[in-house]
């Protein structure tokens, strides 16, 4: 057996087909769709761009289309970025900016898209397509229905989709038809290539939970029967900024004790858009095995961290206990005892509607309480929902006795 040169190695390591791993190769067959479903950083663009060289290179497709949720991410990822179409090849195709299309040596061209603007996809026709971050698109449903009505020319025309899952409506359709094929790409997969530490601390962070499954291991999160809260209805109301607010409460759900549920601790804040009171949730500070004591000190911590002076506790187990704790850690704030009149999905209903109203939106992402959310009354469920009974607390506070008359005793 001949041994090969450095020189016949280093050529060899730049070939795609040597050390890409198998579940970023193309399914083999006859198949319309190819959905990578990965994790943050698992190498689905890689996969995508490369898909697309072949098909150039090797298969002789000439009019490609590259989708992404915006033509910005277009250029910026599946184009000019590292692991994009001009970083694959040398010399590297030419990106015309005027006309957003990348041109081939051979002739062949890929054509920017944007699923912002789904109507672009009307009139141009396809022998394949890239589709990236399908579940970001803002009209996933609108753009993915165009394209297939484009993608008709040549004797097999192909759509690639990489993305990190999320369960939406249109994901769910696309892998159930008999004509895609699936594959899965864990972020662990792809460490080689990422930063040091990175997947440790990622599992660390997110291992055990719902999002850790979606976001690192790529899978499609489904909800159970009977769940008061749909994940995709949290998702396409997560928000970045918001509106100044007229009310903050953070909100305690005291655990029994020491070695038992955790200690609910979640904020949450209160504006009026319009004629209805809307609420955002702003952190999930809970813990499990906290003193009395600690556990008010976590919740004051939080509360002068937002700038609010009003603490929410339930008194069911502990009484004026409660009340006694978090006055020693917060003396400057207004604490309000509330007690527990139904049972924890009575008080739960008004809060899951108000959510499927659209009135209640998160500022980023609180995996453990959405995992609770999620979970709670389906027929399964067993665990203790401390996380959303401080969630369903801080929200009735702001969206529902805030709406009610007060009345004021002479």
């Amino acid at each position: 057996m001949r041994i090969l040169s450095p020189a016949e190695w280093a050529k060899l390591f730049r070939q795609w087909w040597f050390w890409r791993r198998e579940n970023q190769a193309a399914p083999k067959g006859r198949w319309r769709t190819w959905v990578l479903l990965g994790g943050r950083g698992a190498g689905k663009t890689r996969a995508g761009a490369e898909w697309v060289r072949e098909q150039v290179e090797q298969r002789g497709k000439r009019r490609i289309a590259l989708i992404g949720p915006t033509f910005h991410d277009v250029r910026e990822v599946m184009i000019d970025g590292p692991s994009g179409l001009r970083a694959l090849s040398a010399p590297p195709p030419y990106y015309e900016a005027s006309r957003r299309r990348v041109i081939w040596s051979n002739g062949a061209e890929a054509h920017a898209l944007s699923a912002a603007d789904p109507e672009g996809l009307r009139g141009p026709q396809f022998d394949a397509a890239w589709a990236d971050e399908f579940c970001a698109w803002d009209k996933a449903e609108e753009t993915w229905a165009l394209l297939q009505l484009g993608l008709r020319l040549g004797e097999n025309p192909q759509a690639v989709v990489t993305t990190t899952p999320k369960p939406i409506a249109a994901l769910k359709r696309l892998v159930g038809l008999s004509t895609t094929q699936v594959s899965r790409s864990p972020t662990k997969a792809n460490a080689y290539n990422l930063a040091p530490g990175f997947v440790e601390e990622m599992a660390a962070r997110w291992g055990g939970t719902s999002y850790g499954r979606q976001e690192l291991d790529g899978e499609i999160i489904a909800d159970p029967e009977g769940a008061l809260w749909r994940r995709e209805d949290i998702e396409t109301r997560r928000v970045s900024a918001y509106p100044a607010l007229d009310h903050i409460v953070v909100a305690v759900d005291p655990p029994a004790g020491l070695d038992g549920d955790a200690c609910g601790i979640v904020a949450a804040g209160g504006y009026r858009l319009g004629e209805y009171l809307h609420g955002i949730v702003l952190a999930d500070a809970s813990a499990q095995g906290l003193t009395p004591l600690a556990w008010a000190d976590r919740a004051a911590l939080l509360a002068r961290a937002l700038g609010t002076s009003v603490i929410v506790a339930e008194a069911n187990n502990g009484g004026e206990m409660v009340r006694t704790v978090l006055h020693q850690a917060a003396p400057d704030m207004v604490v309000r005892l509330v007690r527990a009149q139904v049972g924890k999905r009575g008080r739960a209903e008004p809060i899951a509607l108000l959510y499927e109203q659209g009135r209640v939106v998160h500022a980023g992402v609180f995996a453990a309480l959405e995992d609770e959310m999620c979970s709670f009354g389906a027929p399964d469920y067993s665990g203790s929902p401390d996380r959303l009974d401080a969630l369903v607390w801080a929200l009735t506070e702001l969206l529902i006795d805030a709406a009610r008359p007060r009345v004021s005793r002479i």
